[in-house]
This record gives structure tokens, C-alpha cells and sequence, in this order.
């Protein structure tokens, strides 16, 4: 497997919100709301995009509360997190106002049930003009509906969408150098159209076509590389059966 980043439509659908999101005038709320299942490659994205970009990269998790978020994000602004909460956003709203930097709040999902934690984002976009972009599963669109006050706010929402073929086709060629046909690609494509379980299929593919000494897979050749897998699974389960 090659170590390679892949540009998928959900990664140039994110590169253009970004942009289009700082180029906002003042007037305009600068909140944007990114979501979809899990293994879509969201974080993976976001992250590449935050390093190369400056922007503050935080992650949430069930037991983050409200004060917790701020001092992660004068944290991560690299300044010393003090006590009190307010000390901590006062931090965040001087540094923004000098060193305006995009805050992405990643698993927001967790943050979603506490309203102060949420109004304290939007009283820092308020205050700064700086972007920030909430990051979450699936259904937080759903979620972050019942606060109305921050959903009138939100610039765009962007779903990151299943893989299509070209998706499929565009990782094959950065991610390996096996050879692909179209009708194995089309197969992949009714196979898996997440990125996680493509690269584990990918890593076993190649164990199997070294193995076999395949440097080209079409359709067929290709099914049967999936069934021969299956087949060592079901083997491997009954020898620990029957041992």
C-alpha cells in the first residue's frame, strides 16, 4: 500500500466550502456544519486540510463540558489554559481578534446535548468574525436543528457522500500498484464505498495477488481473490472450532 492522500469528490467538496467560507464578507455568519457516516475519511480530511491551512483542530469527546472546550481550544491556539472558564474564552475572543485562525470542532456529536457549549461557539464566531466548522456523524444535522438560534446561522451544511466509481477508481491508482479493469473496478464499486473497508480489502488483495503472482485484476479474477479470502476465513474458523 502506498502512503498517499486522494482527493475524492468529498475532499474537493471541502477544500471549496473552506475557501468560500473566508471569503465571506463580515455581514455573514461564518458557521459551517460537515457530517456523514463514519468511514468516509471526514477526520482524515479535516485534519489534512487544518495542518496545511493553520487552523485550530479540536476533538470532542463524551466527557467534554463546556469549560473543557475552551481550554482545548486555548490550548491548541498555544497559549496557557487558566482556571476559570471565562479567563479561558476571554483568551480565545483576544487571540482570534489578533491571530484570526479557523476553529474545527471534530465528534460534536458528544457536544450536542449541552446548549451552552454550543451557544459558547457561536458567541465566539460572533465575536471574532473567525470561522468555525463543527464536525459530525450522520444524523447531527437532525440534532443541531433544535437549536435554532445556531442553525439560522450555519453558512452550509456538507455531507460527505458514499464513494462512486471515479472515487474508487482515483484511490486504486494512488493507494496501489495493482492494475485494475473497469469491470473490476465496478465491482469494487458494488462491493464497498467507504474508504476504511476499501483499504482493508485493498491490504488483503495485495497479500493475495503477491501470493499468487497477480500483477493485474479483472472481474473475474478478482471475485475470486474475495472468495478465496472468504474460504481461509472459513477455514480458520473451524480448525479453532474443531481443535
Amino acid at each position: 500500500m502506498k502512503n498517499a492522500f486522494v482527493k475524492t469528490k468529498n475532499v474537493k467538496n471541502f477544500v471549496s466550502l473552506m475557501d468560500s467560507l473566508q471569503k465571506l464578507p463580515p455581514n455573514i455568519p461564518k458557521l459551517a456544519l460537515v457530517y456523514g457516516e463514519h468511514g468516509l475519511g471526514k477526520t482524515h480530511s479535516i485534519i489534512w486540510w487544518a495542518t496545511r491551512n493553520d487552523a485550530v483542530y479540536v476533538r470532542a469527546n463524551n466527557e467534554m463540558t463546556q469549560a473543557a472546550l475552551m481550554r482545548a481550544i486555548v490550548d491548541e491556539l498555544g497559549e496557557r489554559p487558566l482556571f476559570m472558564m471565562q479567563d479561558n474564552y476571554n483568551i480565545i475572543l483576544k487571540h482570534l481578534k489578533q491571530d484570526p485562525k479557523i476553529i474545527i470542532v471534530d465528534e460534536v456529536d458528544y457536544l450536542i446535548g449541552n446548549r451552552n457549549v454550543i451557544e459558547s461557539l457561536r458567541d465566539i464566531q460572533d465575536n471574532t468574525g473567525t470561522p468555525i466548522v463543527l464536525v459530525g456523524m450522520g444524523a447531527v444535522d437532525k440534532k443541531i436543528a433544535r437549536f435554532k438560534h445556531f442553525e439560522d446561522r450555519l453558512y452550509k451544511k456538507l455531507k460527505f457522500e458514499h464513494f462512486n466509481q471515479t472515487d474508487i477508481a482515483e484511490i486504486l491508482e494512488k493507494l496501489t500498484d495493482l492494475k485494475f479493469s473497469e469491470s473490476a473496478i465496478e465491482y469494487l464499486a458494488t462491493r464497498t464505498n467507504q474508504f476504511r473497508q476499501l483499504v482493508k480489502l485493498l491490504e488483503k488483495l495485495e497479500k493475495l495477488s503477491n501470493t499468487n503472482s497477480i500483477k493485474e485484476l479483472d472481474e473475474y479474477t478478482l471475485k475470486g481473490l474475495i472468495n478465496e479470502r472468504a474460504n481461509i476465513q472459513i477455514m480458520q474458523k473451524a480448525e479453532k472450532l474443531y481443535a
